[in-house]
């Protein structure tokens, strides 16, 4: 497609990143289900490695299928580049580690999905990479004072989980710039549809694809995503203005203006550490893609209809939806989501632990695994499962809270949604 960012999202989803004659004109994505590709001849390498004809050489630095799916998710973005990768925690990991390696420091919220929580707070401290934690993450002026001589990025998931609070990345944009750091964003649980972290200042979105832009739950996949704005050149990432051994000593800063930050994930993460999407799974979330807008659209309105049944449950001690939270996600819900909060709500269920599991174990539509944004509805217990390994300190500060019950809402009939968690609220009281 020619002039991408001129068309609405609907087209792009369906359309975005993919031209048709340059793929024997098939009308779906085609699969490159191979490892390497044929040269050709010299000459053609001699083209390929001077730049002068594009092309690929090997599935774990790039690949036609996967080219597409960078580009499609690129165009809805909003941004300049894009990197595939293996699954949400390579996207996470690669990018944290691209922006502080060598022994930086990281400014986060406890808030986190437990995989980057723990990423952070056990795994890159093994690395000479330490975290200051924003006990407060509405509290603008502890992200400020967080930041030090070492701190090379902010990071934070705009709906935060497991306690699905709502982040004023506007603000935080404009703190890690005052700075010179970049400020990345985990925005697997809002999607492009609902928010795009670019336009409030955000430098690069990461995605979990196995998500709500899969939407299928049978695919693992990550997302990097770089807007080309961020200026790497200022004295603070010295990894991307050196002579760079894979570039013929070139600079990742001067042969990568518009993405450098993926550029060089690409050039040493990805190809160096490995995790790689296969073809066939950058297909699949393809496929997912060309439905996301419709898809959002409906389990937002069956996720506003959960809440307002939960609300008035006897069972239920509190809810943590953006909507309907404190007046500090209220309003941020108002800034940033005009389209609806999101699928994913947490709350409090009333009872003892037996309850729970029983209420969980009488589950019949709602299924009950550690997944999120399935066209399928999903339940869990964050402290008993995905968040289980963060001591009971820790759980508080995140808001796992021992009570607390999360749902992924689906595209059900909304009415059996409602049903099905009402005989499940009966059968934890017997």
């Amino acid at each position: 497609m020619a002039s991408e960012q001129n068309y609405g999202f609907e087209t792009l989803q369906v359309r975005g990143g993919y031209d048709p004659a340059k793929h024997n004109y098939a009308s779906t994505v085609p699969i490159y289900q191979t490892a390497s590709f044929n040269i050709g001849d010299t000459d053609r390498l001699k083209r390929l490695k001077a730049k002068e004809e594009q092309g690929f050489f090997y599935t774990r630095s790039g690949n036609p299928t996967l080219d597409i799916l960078e580009k499609r998710i690129t165009a809805l973005e909003g941004g300049t580049s894009a990197l595939a990768v293996a699954s949400g925690m390579a996207a996470v990991a690669y990018s944290l580690l691209n922006v502080a390696e060598g022994g930086g420091e990281i400014v986060a919220v406890h808030s986190l999905y437990a995989g980057s929580y723990n990423l952070l707070e056990h795994t890159l401290p093994k690395l000479g990479i330490n975290v200051n934690w924003v006990e407060d993450p509405y509290d603008i002026e502890q992200f400020r004072e967080a930041i030090t001589e070492d701190t090379k990025t902010i990071f934070v998931e705009t709906i935060g989980n497991p306690l699905i609070n709502v982040i004023d990345i506007g603000r935080i944009a404009e703190v890690a710039h005052e700075r010179g750091i970049p400020l990345i964003v985990d925005n697997t649980f809002a999607s492009p549809y609902l928010l795009k972290p670019f336009d409030f200042g955000a430098d690069i979105v990461v995605y979990s694809s196995t998500k709500t832009l899969g939407g299928h739950g049978s695919t693992l996949g990550g997302l990097i995503v770089e807007n080309g704005k961020f200026n790497w050149n200022n004295g603070k990432f010295p990894n991307f203005t050196i002579d760079d051994y894979k570039l013929q000593n070139k600079k990742v800063v001067d042969e990568f203006p518009n993405s450098a930050f993926t550029a060089k994930i690409r050039l040493h993460y990805l190809s160096d550490f490995g995790a790689v999407l296969s073809p066939f799974d950058a297909f699949l979330i393809i496929q997912g893609l060309e439905t996301l807008s419709v898809r959002v659209e409906r389990e937002v309105k069956n996720t506003e209809a959960i809440v307002e049944f939960l609300s008035q449950h006897p069972q239920v001690s509190w809810i943590s939806y953006p909507t309907i939270s404190n007046d500090k996600n209220k309003e941020l819900a108002k800034k940033y989501f005009h389209k609806g909060a999101g699928s994913i709500l947490s709350f409090g269920f009333k009872g003892e632990q037996e309850s729970i599991n029983k209420f969980l174990s009488s589950l019949k539509v709602f299924s009950f695994l550690v997944n999120v944004g399935d066209s399928k509805s999903l339940a869990v217990q964050p402290s008993e499962t995905t968040h289980s390994s963060l001591s009971d300190e820790n759980k508080i500060k995140a808001g796992v809270f021992k009570e607390a019950i999360r749902l992924s809402i689906g595209l059900e009939n909304i009415e059996d949604l409602i049903e099905d968690l009402k005989q499940a609220f009966k059968k934890s009281l017997e």
